[in-house]
């Protein structure tokens, strides 16, 4: 058996990474959640990380949901190193957020060069921002950027499939 793969699930606060780590993982899901010690539109938040596991064939991959908060922006180079792959989510109706996701993303990709995809979450809600809409804010190829519902397993593996296929896209392809 190979040693297993690992994948980084990042993004800012309530973007959906614990919903998402829990919806795609085969076991029960290590999680790090302690009392938000500000306010930050929710009672609890990731700490360190959140863990589960799946199997693509005979494959394992570590799933690894990193908190969103800035001041534990060390867990997001930890947590990367050796990853084969970025799942940054941002919620869709949140766009607010999107300069802090654009800032977590740089930060992660200046250190560890990986391949990554954006997953826009809360598409089933009212006035949520679309897929291309949110390529164009972040300058993204449309190809990179893809809805999310973090809680259904069919979406969230559809967000991994799409990051398997860029990993096998030449590069300049995707310029």
């Amino acid at each position: 058996m190979n040693a297993p793969m690992k994948l980084v699930i990042s993004g800012p606060v309530g973007a959906g990474k614990t919903t998402f780590v829990q919806t795609l993982s085969e076991t029960e899901v290590v999680a790090t959640e302690a009392e938000a010690s500000e306010d930050i539109g929710k009672k609890n938040t990731t700490v360190a990380f959140d863990f589960g596991t799946l199997k693509l064939d005979d494959q394992e991959l570590h799933l690894y949901g990193t908190p969103g908060q800035d001041r534990f922006d060390f867990m997001w180079d930890v947590l990367c190193e050796g990853a084969i792959g970025l799942i940054l989510l941002v919620a869709g109706d949140r766009p607010q957020d999107f300069a802090h996701a654009r800032n977590i993303l740089e930060f992660i990709t200046s250190r560890n060069p990986v391949p990554f995809v954006l997953g826009v979450t809360r598409q089933d809600l009212p006035k949520v921002w679309q897929p291309s809409d949110v390529a164009s804010y972040f300058d993204l190829p449309t190809s990179q950027v893809v809805a999310l519902n973090a809680t259904n397993r069919d979406s969230a593996t559809q967000v991994l499939i799409r990051l398997l296929e860029l990993q096998l896209t030449p590069k300049e392809m995707l310029i």
